[in-house]
């Protein structure tokens, strides 16, 4: 099976980062995955986005046009990607900052306000984590084990404080996940 994802957001918010927790999972899992920024004047505050590409099988193109999980962390990224979003996919979205959100009714769609429960965890930094909870809650296309032991490894050197909040917010986002 493959599963085609576009993470996007405000430069910032974080939406690379899913995109390259979930490849590495998947990778150390035994899957082919790609993963394929998108950088530019993105990163002074507009959409940033990656296209991110796990699979069973070998993947012969990174691009991702038409994605079976869309990731938005802001309405521009739903106006730009959700139209997109292959029929009977999935629009997983920031309540808070998507206020238009989207209107079509051949896909499955999550609203979660991940602003919001950044901030009741205690910090807005972790927003990006909910989201990642929320793909594996709804389509476990890893399993949070080997998330968890990447995470470590990399907050281990970069900002150990910052872990267990990290940890909460994915365990929040596979609740909303498995719950809709």
């Amino acid at each position: 099976m493959k599963t085609e994802l576009i993470c996007s957001g405000f430069g910032g918010q974080g939406a690379l980062t899913i995109g390259k927790f979930l490849a590495k999972a998947a990778m150390k899992e035994g899957k082919h995955v790609s993963w394929l920024p998108s950088y530019g004047p993105e990163m002074r505050g507009g959409t940033a986005n990656v296209s991110t590409v796990i699979s069973e099988k070998p993947i012969a193109a990174p691009i991702v046009s038409f994605p079976d999980i869309l990731v938005a962390l802001n309405q521009p990224s739903i106006d730009k990607f959700g139209p997109k979003i292959k029929k009977g996919g999935l629009l997983i979205a920031n309540k808070d900052m998507c206020p238009k959100g989207l209107n079509r009714e051949d896909i499955e769609i999550i609203y979660a306000p991940m602003n919001q429960i950044a901030q009741e965890i205690g910090d807005a930094k972790v927003l990006n984590m909910v989201a990642i909870g929320i793909v594996i809650g709804k389509k476990r296309l890893v399993k949070y084990d080997t998330l968890e032991e990447d995470l470590k490894d990399f907050l281990k050197q970069k900002n150990p404080d910052l872990l267990q909040a990290n940890l909460k917010a994915i365990q929040k986002g596979i609740e909303i996940g498995e719950q809709n």
